[in-house]
C-alpha cells in the first residue's frame, strides 16, 4: 500500500512509520519545510491552504496525526489557539484535499483524543458516550468534525480517539520514569482520577487493524480494556522500578505549577473501553498495566502479533 502519514516527526509517527514500513508499505510524508520535498516527501502549508495534490494521487490509506502538543508548556491563550487552530485547519485541509482527489484513498484515519469525554470521574464510556464540556473536549469535537467532507465524498474515516500512551521513548511516562527512579513519585491529587491507557505498539497496531479492516469507521476508542485509577497506576509503576511513591502531588500545588492544563491534563478523570475494537475482535497486545510496563521499562519479552484483516 501506499500511505501517507502526517505529523510523521513526532513520537507516534515515527514509531508507525517504522512499523509500516517493516510490513512492506510504500511510507509518504506530509512536510512543512520545501528544503525537505523529495520523492516520499510531500509540501502542505496549513496557513496558505496549500498541499501538492498531484503527488496524491496514488495514495491508498492516510495517517492524520499533526498537531500542537497539548502538554509542552502552560495553558495560555496563545498555546490554547495554537492547539485547536493546529488541529481544525491542519484537518480541514487534508479532508478537503483528499475529498476533491479524482482517485480518492481507500480510508482516512484521522487523530482524535479521549479527552472529548471530559472529567467523568467513574463513569464507564464508550463510543456512544457524550462529550464533555472541557476545553479538550471543544477541540475533540471541532477536531473530529472536520473529516466529515471526507467521509461524505465516500472515503472510510477513522476517528481514532488515544488515550494515554505508554512508552518510555515519549508521552506521559517517559516524563514520570525520572522522578520515579529518584524515589519521587507519589500519586496525583487523591489519586482516584481514572486514567484510560494504551501501549504504543497496541496504537501501532490498531491503526495497521484500522487500515486493514474495512468494515470499520466513524468513532473509534483506542484504549486498553482496563483502565486504572491515578492512585494504582502509580503503585504499579513504583513496584516495577522498584521505588517508593509516596511524594503525592496535591491538586492546589499541580494548578500553581501547570496552570489550567493541570485540571485537564493531571485531575481529570476519565474511565474509557474500546468497545469498537472489541466488537471487532481486535487482540490486544498488551492487557494488564503491570505487565505493560514490565515490558516497557524492564524490556521483559512478551509475544508480539502484528494484527491483519
Amino acid at each position: 500500500m501506499n500511505i501517507l502519514i502526517t505529523g510523521s516527526s513526532g513520537f507516534i509517527g515515527k514509531n508507525l512509520m517504522k512499523f509500516l514500513e517493516n510490513e512492506g508499505h510504500n511510507i509518504f510524508r506530509l512536510v512543512r519545510k520545501a528544503s525537505e520535498v523529495n520523492n516520499k516527501n510531500i509540501f502542505w502549508n496549513i496557513e496558505e491552504e496549500y498541499i501538492d495534490k498531484d503527488k496524491l494521487s496514488n495514495i491508498d490509506a492516510v495517517v492524520h496525526l499533526a498537531g500542537e502538543n497539548i502538554s509542552s508548556g502552560r495553558w495560555t491563550k496563545e498555546k490554547k489557539k495554537k492547539i485547536l487552530d493546529s488541529r481544525v485547519y491542519g484537518t480541514r485541509l487534508i479532508s478537503k484535499t483528499l475529498a476533491d482527489l479524482e482517485k480518492k484513498p481507500k480510508v482516512f484515519i484521522s487523530a482524535s483524543a479521549i479527552g472529548y469525554y471530559g472529567d467523568r470521574g467513574n463513569e464507564s464510556l464508550d463510543e456512544n458516550s457524550t462529550k464533555g464540556n472541557s476545553f479538550l473536549s471543544d477541540v475533540c469535537y471541532q477536531w473530529e468534525k472536520e473529516t466529515e467532507i471526507a467521509k461524505q465524498n465516500g472515503i472510510r474515516t477513522i476517528n481514532l480517539r488515544i488515550g494515554i500512551v505508554l512508552s518510555k521513548d515519549g508521552g506521559a511516562l517517559e516524563k514520570m520514569l525520572l522522578p520515579f527512579k529518584m524515589g519521587l513519585g507519589g500519586i496525583l491529587g487523591d489519586g482516584k482520577q481514572y486514567m484510560s491507557w494504551i501501549s504504543i505498539d497496541d496504537l501501532i497496531n490498531i491503526i495497521n487493524f484500522c487500515i486493514n479492516k474495512n468494515n470499520i469507521n466513524g468513532v473509534l476508542n483506542a484504549v486498553s480494556p482496563n483502565p486504572v485509577t491515578n492512585y494504582d497506576f502509580t503503585k504499579i509503576l513504583g513496584k516495577v522500578l522498584n521505588r517508593p511513591a509516596i511524594f503525592p502531588l496535591p491538586k492546589f500545588v499541580g494548578k500553581i505549577i501547570f496552570g489550567k492544563m493541570a485540571d485537564e491534563l493531571l485531575f481529570s478523570s476519565t474511565k474509557v473501553f474500546p468497545k469498537k475494537l472489541e466488537e471487532n475482535n481486535y487482540k490486544f497486545i498488551h492487557y494488564s498495566l503491570k505487565e505493560t510496563l514490565e515490558n516497557i521499562i524492564l524490556n521483559k519479552n512478551l509475544e508480539k502479533q502484528s494484527i491483519h484483516a
